[in-house]
């Protein structure tokens, strides 16, 4: 059964986990990723036991927007509704914000637009660090 919390405490182990589910590059970087976890405002996560199955992070500025900078669900437990589930508690958080941003990957423009989500006229654009 899905358990569902409101923590920034993860371990290294369990973040890189689920980053590399999903291949992503920040997997490459655990012990980053524990430490930014702490810096988003919003963090609602999924679990199973003790196993972390996905999460949704938000940066926001207080009073405008807020940026859902991170929404991810490990491949197995994909299509059980997880994904949703951690949506639409931020998106409930968020409910009086005029604004709610995020830039969708790949093929997750329709899964973003069953919760009214629609396309902006910009260009994503990206500055890779040295550190990386």
């Amino acid at each position: 059964m899905t358990q569902y919390r409101d923590t920034k405490d993860f371990s290294q182990a369990e973040l890189a986990s689920l980053f590399s589910s999903v291949a992503w590059e920040s997997a490459r970087f655990p012990e980053r990723l524990v430490r930014a976890m702490k810096g988003f405002q919003t963090i609602f996560s999924a679990w199973e036991g003790d196993r972390l199955l996905g999460l949704i992070a938000v940066l926001d500025d207080g009073e405008m927007t807020a940026y859902i900078h991170y929404l991810l669900v490990r491949p197995e437990a994909q299509r059980r509704g997880i994904g949703s589930a951690l949506l639409a508690m931020a998106l409930e958080k968020y409910r009086t914000y005029p604004r709610i941003v995020l830039h969708a990957e790949g093929g997750a423009a329709p899964f973003y637009e069953k919760f009214g989500f629609t396309g902006m006229d910009a260009l994503p654009m990206l500055r890779r660090g040295t550190s990386l």
